[in-house]
């Protein structure tokens, strides 16, 4: 699995929670300033585990608050993917 997979899958599953095109997902933009909040970020912690098999702490939105700081901490984890 490639870095743009992911960085795509994450850009989607963010826009689809924020009920925004994926153009207006900037992946250098903190989550939080897109409008990303627990609930949401909690939700996409279960979407990584379901669709990665990667289980991440619920923290991850704000530990990781771009998509690409999210990418770079998953991608070695998704390897096999």
């Amino acid at each position: 699995m490639s870095d743009d997979t992911l960085r795509a899958w994450l850009v989607d599953t963010v826009a689809g929670y924020l009920k925004l095109p994926p153009s207006q997902v900037g992946t250098d933009v903190t989550l939080r300033s897109l409008g990303l909040d627990s609930v949401h970020a909690m939700a996409l912690c279960v979407d990584i585990e379901d669709r990665w098999g990667v289980l991440v702490e619920p923290t991850l939105a704000w530990d990781f608050p771009t998509i690409d700081t999210i990418v770079t901490h998953l991608a070695p984890l998704t390897s096999g993917e």
